[in-house]
């Protein structure tokens, strides 16, 4: 089976077991999530899937190295401002390509504005676990300056945590 006809097989599934009537019921009345949740690309990070959660109830932005730019924090923004999330979820995760990738210096062509971010976040940290950490760190920091000049941002929960790829735990970081 090629690969279009195994996505097409799928969202077949989908739609079929799917829940229909919430596709339909966020169709017609909106989407109203009650967490914007920016996360890496890996595809073993599925923010619905760890935080069993359905159609509508997260606003998830996907990028490798879990980086942001005006891009993800415009789409914060539009979360939090025009759909009411009031916690944002800065998630990192263990084995992050990556960070890896920033710790070793390999990247190339485009890969390397993502790496650079995350060098500059990690700054001298070798240990894998802890540079993730550092670059979720850094990603609650930009995003806690960003906020800082919303109307009322006590209203907003900016909050950092680590997704452990093998056990499946989410561990909240202190920030």
């Amino acid at each position: 089976m090629d690969i279009i006809e195994r996505m097409n097989e799928g969202n077949r599934y989908f739609m079929e077991h799917g829940n229909a009537a919430l596709r339909r019921e966020t169709a017609e009345h909106g989407q109203h999530p009650y967490a914007v949740v920016i996360c890496c690309s890996d595809s073993r990070v599925i923010p619905e899937q760890i935080f069993h959660a359905g159609i509508g109830d997260l606003f998830v932005i996907r990028v490798a190295g879990n980086v942001l730019d005006k891009h993800q924090i415009g789409s914060v923004e539009y979360a939090v401002s025009h759909l009411g999330c009031k916690l944002v979820l800065m998630l990192g995760h263990t084995g992050c390509g990556a960070v890896g990738a920033a710790l070793h210096g390999e990247a190339d062509g485009h890969i390397s504005f993502i790496t650079g971010d995350i060098q500059k976040a990690i700054g001298m940290e070798r240990d894998p676990n802890k540079a993730c950490r550092l670059n979720v760190a850094h990603g609650v920091k930009v995003l806690k300056r960003a906020f800082l000049k919303e109307p009322d941002p006590e209203d907003i929960e900016i909050k950092g945590a680590v997704y452990d790829i093998k056990t499946g735990a989410v561990e909240w970081l202190d920030l």
